[in-house]
């Protein structure tokens, strides 16, 4: 049943009246600079956090043989975070609703050299409607939203009348490990919710995504008889030419695809990191280069990573030095497959009728070329998850930030979202 308009109303009236609140909460968050390996502050908080709202919380540790053991789990190295996940469980004095799974992600990428930021990075600034700050948009302001939408029905009177699952995790940046924990964890629901930042769309369907390591080998010699030697830093790059090849024979298949097949360049392939060398005057003996790929969902991820192996062995064997010393391959990340969400669900009808009421015009659907960790959800709990948030900006990049209007009108929607998927109750 729709809720009634007004109750609909005073639940959008509560968002407003603790947005203040919500602000600072968000703020708190940012201050945290919660890179990978370095979340347990900020995971700390949000076990405060959620004890205060009278929840039952659940911390816990990343289980690496279980996570290796399933199949999509992604490459576990030596970074791999070692803070725990959390978990705050509401029950209701009787379960009448859809129970729900709220996820959110507090780990953030490194900010990158600060002089080249406006602000610091982990300083939130707030001005011309905006908050800056690393993790501003990706995503701290949207899981500050699924805890104030909790928050607006608490503050009339009423909480949801089934079980939610407020569940904030790590590693979403690198391998998607912590979502993929929480379903180890047995947590499982009607639905889920993850408040990523999305322009005020659902995002329909995203790409599978590898990390891996590219290392060659070389020969060193002084530079003054540099043709006697072989530079392993020329011969990574001829590698990864040979690996744009494979970037552009996947984004030729992705023409035929259903839904990304409108898409300019869904497939890309990032260098990301490149170490080298040991001295200038040297021939390097060594180079590696971090590489982030995606593919379409579909493809496992086993075939995506065989291809790329082939590839890099299928160049050496043409390559005059490579041919005997050929590069290694290691994927020590995201080994990550895509999803696709279904259309028609009753969560996704829901959120279409709290979205219409709030912003006054209907929802929309996106695809995305990153990473989601929606799709442990929608893969493995095999759920509707409905990944829907505010409006943000450069995420990843030099001053992020995130829009405080489209923030409280998206916790709006996820507050009467939840009351009419979950029901209400007196609290």
């Amino acid at each position: 049943m729709p809720l009634e308009p007004a109750l609909a109303d005073r639940i959008t009236r509560s968002v407003a009246e603790g947005f203040a609140e919500q602000v600072a909460f968000t703020q708190d968050l940012v201050r945290f600079p919660s890179t990978r390996g370095n979340e347990h502050t900020v995971q700390d908080y949000m076990a405060r956090a959620l004890r205060r709202r009278g929840m039952d919380v659940d911390v816990f540790a990343m289980e690496h043989p279980a996570i290796s053991a399933h199949p999509g789990g992604s490459r576990i190295s030596e970074p791999h975070s070692a803070a725990p996940i959390v978990v705050g469980i509401h029950r209701p004095r009787k379960e009448t609703g859809r129970s729900l799974i709220l996820q959110g992600h507090v780990d953030v990428v490194p900010a990158g050299p600060e002089d080249m930021w406006s602000t610091p990075p982990f300083d939130p600034v707030i001005r011309d409607g905006w908050m800056s700050g690393r993790g501003a948009g990706d995503m701290k302001a949207g899981v500050a939203s699924a805890v104030f939408a909790l928050d607006a029905l608490r503050r009339i009177g009423l909480q949801p009348a089934a079980t939610v699952y407020m569940q904030s995790v790590v590693e979403e940046e690198s391998t998607g490990n912590g979502a993929l924990m929480t379903h180890l964890r047995g947590y499982q629901a009607d639905a889920a919710l993850v408040p990523e930042p999305g322009n005020e769309t659902l995002t329909r369907a995203n790409l599978g995504v590898l990390w891996f390591q590219l290392e060659v080998r070389g020969h060193p010699v002084h530079v003054a008889n540099m043709g006697t030697g072989a530079n392993a830093i020329d011969a990574a790059y001829r590698v990864a030419n040979a690996l744009r090849l494979l970037e552009e024979r996947w984004n030729a298949e992705a023409k035929s695809h259903p839904l990304f097949g409108t898409h300019d360049h869904p497939i890309n392939l990032n260098l990301g990191k490149i170490a080298g060398g040991d001295w200038a005057s040297s021939v390097p003996a060594w180079c590696r280069i971090d590489c982030r790929i995606a593919f379409l969902p579909g493809v496992a991820a086993e075939e995506a990573a065989r291809q790329i192996e082939q590839a890099v062995a299928d160049f050496a064997r043409q390559d005059a030095f490579l041919a005997n010393n050929p590069p290694r391959v290691s994927f020590n990340g995201f080994f990550a497959e895509g999803y696709e969400l279904a259309e028609g669900s009753a969560a996704e009808a829901v959120l279409s009728e709290a979205h219409q009421a709030v912003m006054g015009r209907p929802l929309k659907s996106q695809l995305t070329t990153a990473y989601l960790d929606s799709r442990v959800y929608a893969l493995y709990s095999r759920i509707p998850v409905l990944n829907y948030g505010c409006t943000a900006e450069n995420y990843h990049g030099f001053d992020e930030r995130v829009n405080l209007a489209s923030v409280e009108r998206t916790t709006a929607v996820i507050a009467r979202f939840v009351a009419e998927w979950c029901g209400v109750e007196p609290v």
